[in-house]
């Protein structure tokens, strides 16, 4: 531009006049109608039972009156749940992701959430404050995010945000859930963009497990507080849940549902944990953004299922679940690979253009997207670019670094000592 101004004044009009049609078209592009999608129904018209889930069903011990409950209701199930029980499993240090520090210290996390186990609930001061919603709200959100959250959102409670049956947690299983509350706090919880990149390793599992800790922290903190000002409160954590965490903070206005079958939020996309709170406090809920340009981006990108190890994320179109229109992934593939590495993989997270780094050139990009269908294909593209369609795995932080044949010779030695 500026080796421009030395040229002739007939080629400086011309590049003047080239540059300013350049951008005449990209504007023109930018408000063209592209990639306008409707965001279609997306409320389920049954509950879901806990019990069906992979979670929950892995949990299940040959012999135990639970489990010949659950294969007499579900006979289907029991051959593939009996194969994924055969496998290593989640952070078994058998598994092809096994490491030594790594898994133990992802164990460490996962205590959190256990120990708080029976924390979730709790008894009511009688001492009721007397506050409206106008004014308690923003001191809910603001406290929420002092407490460790990232953004927080509130809706109303309704049905199909609630389990219909207890699988795991506390609680007696396969109980009824009733769950007499209005409104429901939900939260996020950032996942580290360097623990993630070397993802399906095992760092990944570490920061999982850590933000499941923080979460829970967060919520458990949260639902004492309002049960201290005389109203009920429930926190729902990791393996304790009595609601659907997705549907709640996307009902919340936090984000939208990808293909992952994750909760996309406008700054961290699926870089993200979730936490819940359930409350009879009177509240002001947000609405939900029912955001079409994640909908269209995802229907574009498919990063996340060409990279998944797994192929559990589906290149199709969404299809209708339950009376909603989503996006499902094969949760068999994708469990049966987690109980082969050890880890969550979180393959689908490390690659989504979504989850960049909350840096101004990334937030300029994702606002482009959020206006333009145009925006949202050269975006593509450009992520395409820079960051390859099939990205390498990016390093751990390097504190991370073990010999670990030093530590596996250290073990060999004990044992031949003793």
């Amino acid at each position: 531009m500026v080796a421009s101004i030395l040229l002739p004044q007939h080629v400086q009009v011309w590049v003047l006049e080239s540059l300013a049609g350049i951008f005449a078209l990209i504007l023109v592009l930018f408000f063209l109608p592209i990639g306008r999608v409707a965001a279609g129904e997306g409320v389920p018209q049954f509950q879901v039972d806990e019990r069906d889930i992979m979670f929950a069903r892995n949990r299940l011990q040959r012999g135990s009156a639970e489990y010949e409950t659950y294969y007499a209701m579900h006979p289907e199930n029991k051959i593939v749940d009996d194969r994924i029980r055969s496998m290593p499993g989640l952070l078994s240090l058998k598994a092809k992701k096994a490491h030594p520090l790594h898994f133990v210290a992802a164990q460490a996390s996962f205590s959190i959430p256990l120990a708080l186990r029976n924390c979730v609930d709790g008894p009511v001061s009688e001492n009721r404050l007397d506050i409206s919603a106008e004014n308690i709200t923003p001191y809910i959100k603001g406290l929420t995010s002092y407490y460790g959250a990232k953004d927080v959102g509130i809706t109303e409670l309704l049905p199909y945000h609630i389990y219909s049956h207890v699988g795991r947690g506390s609680g007696g299983y396969g109980a009824s859930i009733s769950l007499n509350h209005q409104y429901a706090i939900a939260f996020t919880v950032e996942m580290a963009h360097e623990m993630l990149g070397p993802s399906p390793e095992a760092p990944e599992a570490m920061e999982t497990a850590k933000q499941y800790a923080e979460a829970a922290l967060v919520a458990v903190q949260l639902a004492v507080f309002i049960r201290s000002l005389g109203y009920d409160a429930r926190a729902h954590i990791d393996g304790n849940y009595r609601v659907i965490a997705p549907l709640v903070a996307r009902d919340a206005g936090l984000g939208e549902i990808g293909r992952m079958g994750l909760l996309i939020t406008p700054q961290l996309g699926p870089r993200v944990r979730l936490g819940v709170v359930t409350t009879n406090l009177p509240l002001i809920v947000d609405k939900r953004l029912q955001d079409t340009s994640v909908i269209d981006f995802c229907r574009i990108c498919k990063k996340c299922a060409e990279n998944c190890p797994s192929k559990a994320i589906s290149f199709d179109d969404r299809q209708d679940v339950d009376g909603a229109l989503r996006w499902q992934i094969d949760h068999l593939r994708c469990f049966s690979y987690w109980n082969m590495i050890g880890t969550d993989c979180g393959r689908c997270i490390a690659v989504c253009p979504y989850s960049h780094p909350d840096s101004f050139s990334h937030s300029l990009v994702r606002w482009a997207i959020r206006q333009s269908g145009f925006a949202r294909r050269a975006a593509l593209w450009m992520d395409d670019v820079f960051y390859r369609r099939k990205p390498d795995q990016r390093p751990a932080p390097t504190w991370m670094e073990v010999n670990l044949s030093k530590i596996r010779e250290g073990q060999s030695a004990e044992k031949s000592d003793s």
